[in-house]
């Protein structure tokens, strides 16, 4: 199997914009969001991955096919000190349990150093554990969780945790990760 993250070039956000609307129909059933009148769920900040300094937008490649997308941006969710957060993060189902997740971010972190911010619906089991599990074996267990922060919630208004850390002086390697 043969892993990519690839930058994503201004002309193939409609490929991404494709992408977000198969996750955001996923993430419905934690935030309960609706569609639009177009039956479209959307995503406001797409195009600033184009237009704004600290956002940063890959595809997540399989054997060369589409499997997902990491999007990075400086955008804190919380009041603390960061460089990097992890805004959207989608493995697509035929990918998943696959180790590509893992690969994927344990390459990405080794990629931009700094202060860490990652969010997650506590609805989301499967993204509370994956967060949890890598950001632990990755850190080896320097990390903390800001659990249900009252200033950042989802839009039913559950309140997210924050994973936060720091892995300027980290670098992992394990058998799936390399540079990709």
């Amino acid at each position: 199997m043969n892993i990519k993250i690839e930058k994503i070039k201004i002309e193939e956000k409609e490929i991404l914009r494709n992408l977000m609307e198969k996750y955001n129909y996923e993430f419905s059933q934690y935030d309960n969001t609706d569609v639009n009148c177009l039956g479209l769920y959307g995503y406001d900040h797409l195009d600033y991955f184009w237009l704004e300094k600290g956002r940063i937008p890959f595809f997540i490649k399989v054997d060369k096919k589409l499997a997902g997308f990491v999007l990075i941006s400086g955008f804190p969710e919380i009041k603390i000190e960061m460089d990097y957060k992890i805004a959207e993060f989608f493995v697509m189902y035929k990918y998943r349990r696959l180790g590509v997740g893992k690969t994927v971010i344990y390459n990405i972190l080794n990629k931009y150093k700094g202060k860490w911010q990652i969010k997650y619906h506590i609805k989301n089991i499967a993204s509370v554990k994956f967060w949890n599990n890598i950001i632990k074996e990755y850190m080896d267990g320097d990390y903390k969780i800001i659990k249900k922060n009252k200033k950042t919630s989802y839009k039913d208004e559950t309140m997210c945790e924050v994973i936060i850390f720091d892995n300027k002086n980290k670098e992992i390697k394990n058998k799936m990760t390399r540079d990709l």
